[in-house]
């Protein structure tokens, strides 16, 4: 499947992508999948027909409880299940891998989380404090028997198993029952490498896409939706969960002000927030490792503020095409009682952005 950068220019992207232009360029980060795929037909709740999974990003390869990274959250549009940022936000480090699910499956993958953490630190709750499971969702019901919570403690096990630095993006883990902008959505990556005077450091978003009106969808900067038909829902329910990775040295504070853009990289293919629409950034650095709890924060060397202005274009940009990737690598997809929903037409895309048509009605 053709990434978006493959078959389409967009000039106003500056920025250069790392070698894999995937959130796994910043060095150590992971991600792994667990894809669910069973039955055909109408629905039977709790039976399926099953489109669903779960993604795994794995910030480094250590032991995640006793090294956490530094870590922020935003939430751009609180519509969300997702839990363990409360914390996040608190003591500004993450001690878990992130995992991205369907809404209802939020309980069973966090307990997967806590499984996993207990089996490589059997002192947790005991001699240790309690670990802290971090899980981003979106409704894939559309497509899922999302009653079902067919996704199991076994299957995010097999998903850290799995976590390499090359991984499906589309229609796979937490991505294979979604929707976007009335077409295909699902996993999509991207990345950039910010130059500044104190050197280069990379950043690298993944998202996990299921938002947008089909009306609202612009590529490069040409509202492409207005000339286009999909198959599948396109109100303004769904959402958007946004991973932000990067290696440069960064307060929690200066990583929730990444994560803020996010939101106009959204904004760039027609994200508006609507009120339906869950929509929330994590974002850690692996510059450094916190083995002694938040206290160790105080002590943390990192870039001035100054530094940030390429990580806010970064971020943006890598944002936006992340989202395509998400679009563009999915594949037509059968769901329960015969939903269908077609991979967005990539060629049509593609004349349309090269025509560089404005406005007119949806042939």
């Amino acid at each position: 499947m053709p990434r978006v950068r493959d078959v389409v220019e967009i000039g106003y992207w500056t920025l250069e992508p790392g070698p894999r232009n995937s959130i796994t360029d910043v060095k150590g980060v992971r991600v792994g999948h667990a894809t669910l795929i069973e039955g055909r037909g109408p629905l039977v709740p709790g039976k399926g027909p099953v489109r669903t999974g779960v993604t795994v990003v794995l910030p480094h390869g250590g032991n995640l409880y006793k090294e956490k990274v530094v870590a922020a959250v935003h939430v751009i549009n609180g519509f969300t299940k997702a839990v363990g940022l409360v914390q996040v936000e608190e003591l500004g480090v993450a001690e878990s891998p992130i995992a991205l699910t369907n809404t209802l499956n939020v309980g069973l993958v966090a307990d997967g989380l806590v499984e996993y953490s207990i089996r490589v630190n059997p002192e947790i709750g005991i001699t240790a404090p309690t670990v802290n499971p971090l899980v981003l969702e979106c409704n894939d019901g559309y497509l899922n028997d999302i009653q079902g919570r067919h996704v199991k403690q076994h299957h995010v096990l097999e998903a850290i198993a799995k976590a390499s630095e090359s991984f499906e993006e589309g229609s796979a883990g937490a991505g294979t029952g979604t929707v976007a902008f009335g077409f295909k959505g699902g996993i999509g990556t991207s990345s950039r490498i910010a130059k500044t005077s104190l050197g280069s450091f990379t950043l690298g978003v993944l998202v996990q896409s299921n938002f947008g009106r089909m009306e609202d969808l612009i590529v490069g900067g040409v509202p492409v939706g207005m000339y286009l038909r999909g198959s599948g829902p396109s109100g303004t329910s769904g959402s958007i969960n946004v991973v932000v990775a990067t290696d440069a040295p960064l307060t929690p504070r200066q990583l929730r002000r990444i994560a803020r853009r996010v939101q106009s990289g959204l904004a760039r293919v027609g994200g508006y927030a609507y009120h339906g629409s869950g929509e929330v950034v994590v974002a850690f650095t692996t510059a450094y490792r916190i083995k002694h709890g938040a206290a160790e924060l105080a002590h943390l060397a990192s870039l001035p503020d100054e530094a940030l202005n390429e990580f806010f274009k970064g971020v943006i940009e890598a944002t936006e095409e992340a989202v395509l990737n998400s679009m563009f690598n999915s594949t037509t997809m059968e769901g329960r009682d015969g939903h269908v929903v077609r991979q967005i037409p990539v060629e049509r895309v593609v004349e349309l952005v090269k025509s560089g048509r404005t406005a007119g009605p949806r042939e």
